[in-house]
């Protein structure tokens, strides 16, 4: 690994699926909202830390605002 792939952070890595779910979900969905799958794929974006679960456990809200992942 070379030090400005050091400097410029952390990559994580998503699926086209993941992609397609947050360009259509940009800063908030509600989890009642969400069909099966859906669900299922907020569920792998909260693990991986690109979306939060609000206080209200109904709202999933977007992490990271500005970095564009593919």
């Amino acid at each position: 690994m070379k030090i400005n792939q050091l400097l410029s952070g952390h990559h994580i890595m998503i699926t086209n699926e993941e992609q397609k779910f947050i360009n259509r979900n940009r800063s908030s969905v509600k989890l009642t909202a969400l069909d099966e799958r859906d669900s299922w794929l907020a569920q792998n974006l909260v693990r991986k830390g690109l979306y939060n679960i609000s206080k209200d456990n109904n709202t999933l809200i977007r992490a990271v605002k500005d970095a564009d992942h593919s």
